[in-house]
């Protein structure tokens, strides 16, 4: 029996209860005409930036029309749409993609473009951002020769079908607030990457910088010169334990692993890995504890940022981990504040001497710990280490709120999209 095709979505407005039209992109859209080239347009398009040649690489791809060598094109006006054929075999339905630069534009033929008619703009925008089409591009498009080439044919994406409301309105209550929503996801993104930059300048800034011994922004009544001493002086440490795979458990205590640290901290993995509460008993100084520093002593290359050997992360909670191999845990003795320490790691200079200890393959490397002790870190009085090491905890308490509600906006975003269009 034919499975029933939707006729109204899952999530709707008050209000809206009557079932969504089914029509076809050449119904609410009609296609841009190709251009001919010729002299007196192209004597006339002398400058990209004032005439409005559109070149967002993440847009119009690669394929921009180049003014001097091409004998068609179309030209691109605001609140066209483009569908791009050739983004590759891995997205065949390609992306289409709104013009919202507010220029006109030429582009190659290689495209689709279309303008939609009597139909709201944005509400089409959004529902070209949901999955609700591809598979129609996936069983109407074609590969041809080329195993890295998806298009479709023009008279096919004319039947393109697309489900909306009739009326007006429920469009653009959809349109509005998806694009509310967007707007502030936006937001949220720009104050991430603005806190991250605010880090990144205070590290150098609330640091000595090389060669010298106090740094450049300092607390009131602290003044006297910093000093400098190797890692493995300042520290004690315990190296990860290698358990036994015939030990692990679906549940019990976590054991931590390399491939279970993140950029910054300890992330939640699908296939972690437990032992009973006898073994945790025996190995417990292994467990890991809050404010002690985790290093990766196996890993990729350096440059690799993430998956880095010797990449620090500093342990938020005491939630009864256990450190396995290729890790060390370390924390400050004698009165030296470990966050203080491990603010230090995360500067540029830390990373770059990883890169002259790291040895091994291509692919993988590994540090010793006697070489890693010998990075030179900076120490000053324990008022002063606490007063910086409790600033940028405060500081990375705030940039992981703003990281939380960016991912919450990001998967209410998918709700919707997936929820409020058949």
């Amino acid at each position: 029996m034919a499975k029933e095709e939707k006729k109204a979505p899952k999530l709707r407005f008050n209000g809206y209860t009557n079932d969504w039209e089914r029509k076809k992109l050449g119904d609410v859209a009609e296609k841009v005409i190709q251009k001919n080239n010729n002299n007196a347009f192209k004597n006339v398009l002398t400058n990209s930036a004032e005439y409005g040649i559109i070149s967002q690489r993440d847009f119009f791809e690669r394929n921009i029309a180049n003014k001097n060598n091409i004998s068609t094109y179309y030209i691109v006006q605001n609140d066209d749409f483009v569908y791009n054929p050739r983004i590759s075999n891995l997205a065949p339905y390609g992306p289409i993609n709104r013009n919202k630069t507010g220029y006109t534009g030429i582009i190659s033929p290689l495209y689709y473009v279309f303008r939609v008619l009597n139909i709201n703009t944005a509400f089409i925008e959004w529902y070209f951002k949901t999955t609700c089409w591809h598979k129609f591009m996936y069983q109407h498009g074609d590969s041809g020769a080329r195993s890295d080439r998806f298009s479709i044919k023009d008279n096919e994406l004319k039947k393109l079908p697309i489900k909306l409301p009739a009326d007006d309105m429920e469009q653009e209550k959809i349109a509005k607030t998806l694009t509310s929503l967007d707007n502030t996801l936006q937001l949220h993104e720009r104050k991430c990457e603005e806190l991250a930059l605010i880090k990144k300048a205070l590290l150098q800034k609330l640091f000595p910088k090389k060669d010298e011994f106090k740094p450049e922004v300092r607390y009131k009544n602290f003044s006297d010169a910093w000093e400098q001493r190797k890692l493995g002086e300042v520290t004690e440490y315990i190296k990860g334990f290698a358990f036994k795979s015939k030990d692990y458990k679906k549940s019990g205590h976590r054991i931590i692993r390399v491939s279970d640290l993140g950029k910054d901290s300890i992330i939640n993995n699908n296939d972690s890995i437990f032992v009973t509460d006898e073994i945790s008993k025996q190995q417990n100084k292994y467990k890991i504890n809050k404010n002690e520093i985790i290093i990766t002593t196996v890993g990729s290359k350096a440059e690799l940022k993430e998956s880095a050997v010797g990449r620090p992360i500093i342990v938020r909670n005491s939630l009864g981990y256990l450190l396995n191999q290729n890790l060390v845990k370390i924390h400050g003795k004698n009165n030296k504040d470990s966050r203080f320490i491990y603010y230090q790691l995360l500067q540029p200079r830390y990373s770059q001497y990883i890169a002259t200890i790291q040895r091994g393959n291509a692919n993988q490397a590994n540090i010793a710990i006697s070489d890693l002790w010998n990075y030179r870190i900076f120490i000053t009085k324990h008022n002063e280490q606490q007063k910086i090491g409790n600033f940028f905890q405060q500081l990375d308490f705030l940039i992981t709120l703003h990281q939380r509600k960016l991912e919450k906006l990001k998967q209410l975003k998918k709700f919707l999209l997936q929820n409020m269009f058949i």
